[in-house]
């Protein structure tokens, strides 16, 4: 695949102006393609804009091992990625799991994020502690209440857990639009270090007020759904990335919706789900090189609402 970025002066100046205009800045050094980066509000802390959602290559575990979780993974370490979201449905799996993030090479370099699930403190705070035994980490980098779930009860754990250094940061995740009027209440109330919500090209309601919100309140912004998990793909399957796309390097339809993400300055990292690493390598190579401007944002919405 034909790399979006090359090192000539000219295209590193075009880059720089381009993360400047959306308030990122390289993870290392250009010359290294590292992953660019935005901060965690609040913190001294960044995160680079490109993870992983781990479900789907975890749900391969039982049937094709660990290899294509660590591949991933690998690939995302390798351009400076750090970001693996998770979530403990299966003991099993969750233990192999723990086992590629036990890895030398991974091991120091990931933000490793989970979620809780259950109703009732002693389950919730039962189920983070089985985590952290599973993972063989003593502290998890970000604890989230999934879907909402006893929000009340939850929440109240994972700001004791903070408290006790167990989790570093903490939030909420919602990934459908009738749990949006709930977050949003919740963030009149409450101020998480994260939320974790659907946003892509096909679902694009966060932009009314929850991403709003999330800038103005100063809270970082994880991103699930991206590609409508392979949705968003079924619909466009057939189609020929236009020509117009060229103007903001987007190569690939997973480009075009993870370029008009990137493009929205409240946006923190975006969870990309594959157990492909060469997909995980295109995806990466999409937060460098240019991103639509709000004429292009337009034309894109257009091009989608017509399919």
């Amino acid at each position: 695949m034909t790399k979006i970025v090359d090192s000539t002066r000219r295209n590193f100046l075009t880059l720089a102006a381009v993360l400047g205009a959306v308030g990122l800045k390289p993870f290392r050094s250009f010359g290294q393609d590292q992953i660019p980066v935005r901060k965690i509000p609040g913190s001294l802390e960044s995160l680079p804009v490109i993870g992983l959602g781990s479900s789907k290559a975890v749900a391969e575990i039982a049937a094709k091992g660990t290899e294509p979780l660590a591949a991933v993974l690998r690939m995302l370490v390798d351009y400076g990625g750090s970001v693996i979201d998770t979530w403990p449905r299966d003991a099993k799996n969750e233990e192999e799991v723990g086992k590629v993030l036990a890895d030398s090479y991974l091991n120091e370099k990931l933000f490793v994020t989970t979620k809780v699930d259950q109703r009732g403190k002693e389950a919730g705070l039962a189920q983070f502690r089985l985590t952290q035994r599973l993972y063989e980490k003593e502290i998890i980098d970000l604890a989230q209440v999934f879907s909402l779930i006893d929000l009340d009860t939850q929440w109240s754990t994972l700001q004791d857990l903070k408290a006790a250094g167990d989790a570093r940061f903490i939030g909420v995740t919602v990934s459908q639009y009738e749990l949006y009027p709930d977050l949003e209440n919740f963030l009149t109330k409450e101020k998480p270090d994260f939320i974790q919500l659907n946003y892509s090209i096909t679902e694009r309601r966060a932009e009314e007020k929850l991403l709003p919100m999330a800038q103005d309140l100063g809270i970082a912004v994880l991103i699930n759904r991206p590609f409508m998990n392979g949705a968003y793909f079924r619909k466009l399957e057939g189609r020929v990335v236009p020509e117009w796309a060229a103007e903001f390097d987007c190569e690939s339809w997973a480009q075009f919706s993870l370029k008009y993400i990137l493009a929205h300055p409240a946006v923190t990292c975006i969870l990309t789900e594959t157990s492909n690493p060469k997909h995980m390598q295109e995806n990466v190579l999409t937060a460098f090189g240019r991103y639509p401007d709000m004429m292009a944002r337009e034309q894109m919405r257009t091009l989608i609402n017509s399919v």
